[in-house]
């Protein structure tokens, strides 16, 4: 199995990271991709991948709630370093509105100037919503070019959403939210194209069931699977073996 999205660089891991590690691997998790933030995240996202190069792959981007009024300077700082290092994706990118509307024109601008770095340089996307859906889906459909790919991380929404995605061309990140009794993934996750799904954690954040509001861990995406399993009435093997595949494409694994 593939964890498409761990923070595993956060200081929440500071103390036990190789503990983590070892346990992701003993539960079948032999890949953790690696999500950027901003430009203090980077330095330990790097060191992390070092520590661990046969199971760790970062990817370059910045996330909307570190966007501010200094963002062209910060994104081409965040850009330079694709000149720099070898990274699987332009990500997380995206939009989020959820805490702070106050830079919402300046992350509009840093999540489309990051979809042509990811044009020019041929790499998937991973998308980061939060009470964006449709703001991100018409920024994406203005510029889906046909060559745009990637997944929409912590997936939680409707089917209608799904599909919309899925149009797109773009996959849905599952993770932790798929498991909890009101998330309403439920009604979601047995109808869903099982070519476009991949696993995550994004932990330290969303452990699902029985781990909830505990920290997240790379180890727990078997829980994620099993849960998808259930729902579809699949082997959970066969779910590893289709979102595998589907994370390997994505990424060029």
């Amino acid at each position: 199995m593939i964890d498409t999205h761990a923070h595993i660089y956060a200081s929440e891991f500071d103390q036990d990271r190789e503990e983590v590690v070892k346990r992701a691997l003993s539960q079948g998790i032999d890949r953790i991709l690696l999500p950027n933030i901003d430009l203090e995240s980077i330095e330990p996202m790097l060191a992390t991948e070092k520590q661990f190069p046969e199971v760790c792959r970062s990817m370059m981007g910045l996330h909307p709630c570190y966007v501010d009024a200094n963002v062209e300077q910060t994104l081409a700082t965040i850009k330079s370093w694709f000149d720099k290092h070898n990274f699987i994706a332009v990500g997380e990118i995206g939009i989020d509105l959820y805490w702070d509307k106050t830079f919402r024109a300046e992350q509009e601008k840093a999540f489309v100037t990051q979809l042509n770095w990811a044009k020019e340089m041929n790499l998937p996307v991973v998308i980061h919503t939060r009470d964006s859906i449709e703001e991100t889906l018409t920024l994406l459909r203005q510029e889906q070019d046909g060559s745009l790919r990637g997944v929409f991380h912590c997936f939680g929404g409707s089917l209608e959403e799904a599909q919309a995605i899925n149009k797109l061309g773009f996959h849905l990140g599952l993770g932790g939210v798929s498991t909890f009794k009101n998330g309403g993934m439920d009604k979601v996750i047995p109808h869903l194209d099982m070519d476009y799904v991949i696993l995550e954690t994004d932990c330290p954040y969303l452990a699902p069931v029985p781990h909830r509001g505990k920290r997240n861990e790379p180890s727990y995406t078997e829980l994620v699977a099993q849960r998808i399993a259930d729902l579809r009435g699949l082997a959970l093997e066969e779910v590893d073996a289709i979102t595998t595949n589907n994370a390997e494409k994505l990424f060029s694994l």
